[in-house]
């Protein structure tokens, strides 16, 4: 099997009941290009810029296939999850059960299924020695800025050094060398694991999967609490444990059906410079010193897809958007059952602004809902409550509720000096370039009331509406037609 073949001529139909394993990449790709969402690119295309300003008009349109990047045997794929439809058509569910499908898959995870390493797809080559990432991989430099060539799709994963446990996390990760990586390491689990691993004076065994599915993809983002390994999240959300394998030189756990798998170990006490990037705040992130990965295998499939995400386009920030939304949603409904929605808008890259859609009872709840949300996630930086008569995913919809239930005197709360993202660049003015990291980061809140009063006068606060307007079917009228209007003007042209 070729790899083109792989993307676009596989056998299998899309169809969640009858798989014989796992949604794999090739399957849901397979069904993207039947369904006309592929675009294949079939001639040489350049790893520097090229290849991602391809993807990234092709972005949230079709995913981009590269067959010759770099004059590499190895093809590339970009932006197979890049809408919301699509992703909730990989989970088999509306659109609008989306977070209840992911949230209820967080919450009720399946332990992984362990296969023998013959049976392993991400296993049937194998190098252990000899190692070139620049000669084996198609990897390429995506922004203008950047410093040379990423992987910004591949799923780390690492076992927590004293429980054992896994995590999964998406990391930018700079190629440095033939076998030697940096990596940027946030404060969450993955971090926790190294910094216990460096205070052994120890390294910490890392895997990066590249090449999985959409929804083993989506699983690596849950904002659960440490020692919950995602890819059991990722096994509620096939229906069925995925199936994983031991990595050839060390114990760390990877998706048996990847395209691709780097093996290897964080280093203690040990920072190589990386960066600049271009990160998804659609601005880049300084040049600083970083931990490092000293690669010790890389296994793949025969004719291995590589998978990279154009950072800041859709695919990027979905997949950073859905799992944070039924997080959130779940969060507020805790202490607030009257939430009944939520957003992170796009403007707000998907991480920044929150929307909530919320059945009011009592007057001061939304700005308690308001905190209550800015306590959920760190990154959250402004916060807008809506009432239930307002679609909470339409841009339009939120601005119009601002501008009509919204008073800043009274309905706004600013909240100063709290911690928010070290990505926000807007965190950094006034600070010196070599600020502390406890300084970084530091952020302030804004929320803001555009809910109605619980009781007003009549018509104060109704909404314009014409009764049936939302059961005119369109597509049915024959005087939409143009050639019923044309026969009309040929009746009536005086």
């Amino acid at each position: 099997m070729n790899t083109r073949d792989a993307a676009t001529n596989g056998a299998l139909p899309f169809s969640r009941s009858d798989q014989p394993h796992a949604l794999t990449l090739r399957d849901w790709l397979t069904h993207l290009a039947r369904t006309g969402r592929v675009a294949t690119i079939d001639r040489a295309v350049s790893l520097e810029h090229e290849l991602a300003a391809i993807a990234k008009r092709l972005d949230g349109k079709q995913a981009a296939f590269f067959t010759q990047p770099g004059g590499h045997d190895v093809s590339v794929v970009s932006g197979f999850m890049s809408k919301r439809a699509w992703i909730a058509e990989a989970m088999g569910v509306a659109e609008s059960d989306l977070l209840a499908r992911f949230r209820s898959a967080a919450e009720h995870p399946l332990a992984s299924k362990v296969l023998d390493r013959v049976d392993a797809a991400c296993q049937q080559v194998v190098h252990t020695s000899g190692i070139d990432l620049h000669a084996q991989l198609p990897i390429p430099t995506h922004s203008e800025h950047d410093n040379g060539p990423y992987i910004t799709a591949g799923l780390v994963i690492a076992r927590n050094p004293r429980t054992g446990v896994q995590n999964v996390s998406i990391n930018r990760i700079q190629v440095h060398g033939p076998d030697r990586m940096a990596i940027l390491l946030l404060p969450r689990h993955l971090y926790a694991f190294q910094k216990a691993a460096e205070e052994a004076g120890e390294a910490l065994d890392v895997a990066i999967a590249i090449g999985v599915d959409p929804l083993t993809m989506l699983a690596s983002q849950a904002i659960t609490p440490i020692d919950h390994d995602e890819l059991e999240i990722a096994g509620a959300l096939h229906g069925a444990p995925l199936s994983v394998v031991k990595c050839v030189t060390n114990g760390v756990h990877v998706p048996a059906f990847a395209e691709i798998v780097i093996e290897g170990r964080i280093l203690p006490n040990l920072r190589e410079p990386e960066g600049p990037f271009g990160e998804f705040p659609k601005y880049y992130s300084a040049k600083e010193a970083r931990e490092v990965i000293d690669v010790t295998a890389l296994t793949h499939r025969r004719a291995p897809i590589f998978h990279t995400i154009v950072p800041a386009e859709m695919e990027h920030l979905l997949l950073g958007a859905i799992p944070r939304e039924a997080t959130l949603l779940a969060h507020l409904q805790r202490s607030h059952p009257g939430v009944k929605d939520v957003h992170l808008s796009v403007g707000g890259v998907c991480r920044y602004h929150l929307w909530v859609q919320f059945d009011k009872k009592r007057e001061g709840e939304a700005k308690n809902v308001i905190l209550c949300a800015f306590g959920a996630h760190y990154d959250i930086k402004q916060v807008i409550v809506v009432d239930t008569d307002v679609d909470v995913h339409d841009p339009a919809e939120i601005e119009w509720a601002v501008a009509t239930r919204f008073q800043a005197d009274r309905d706004l709360i600013v909240i100063e000096g709290a911690q928010g993202s070290p990505l926000d660049p807007s965190t950094t003015v006034g600070q010196p370039e070599d600020a502390p990291s406890h300084l970084q980061g530091v952020s302030a809140k804004m929320g803001f009331d555009a809910t109605r009063p619980v009781v007003y006068p009549a018509h104060v606060f109704t909404r314009v509406r014409i009764p049936g307007e939302d059961d005119v079917a369109l597509d049915a009228l024959a005087a939409a037609d143009n050639a019923a209007f044309d026969a009309y003007l040929g009746r009536h042209d005086d």
